[in-house]
């Protein structure tokens, strides 16, 4: 259980599935990723793109052109990884409007708890 919680710890973490959500089957330069995914610094996209990449799960190709310009893709186990990631997010965005529901019913009934 030990390392299955560590894989779940860095594929489960918010930056890592928007990743690996906006990869998809394509192929993204840095500046089209970070364009995608909405609040990700520069800083914590490299972060996230190399521990994928350490993982085996995101693959990252150099062009030798001047600017260089650097690709990233999903691997074969990444794709595996993105029709689950691609599901929970469909649940998410599809469920998005109930969840607000359920959170403001859930924050006036604590409210009236607190009077």
């Amino acid at each position: 259980m030990c390392h299955a919680r560590q894989v779940l710890d860095r594929v489960g973490d918010k930056w890592s599935i928007s990743v690996i959500y906006e990869l998809g089957g394509k192929t993204l330069r840095f500046t089209e990723l970070r364009r995608a995914i909405d609040g990700i610094s520069q800083r914590m996209l490299t972060s996230t793109l190399r521990a994928l990449e350490r993982d085996g799960v995101v693959a990252r190709t150099v062009h030798p052109v001047v600017p260089p310009r650097v690709d990233y893709h999903l691997t074969g186990l990444g794709l595996t990884l993105s029709e689950t990631v691609c599901s929970l997010m469909r649940w998410a965005y599809d469920h998005a409007d109930e969840i607000d529901e359920a959170r403001a019913a859930y924050d006036r009934r604590a409210d009236q708890r607190a009077i």
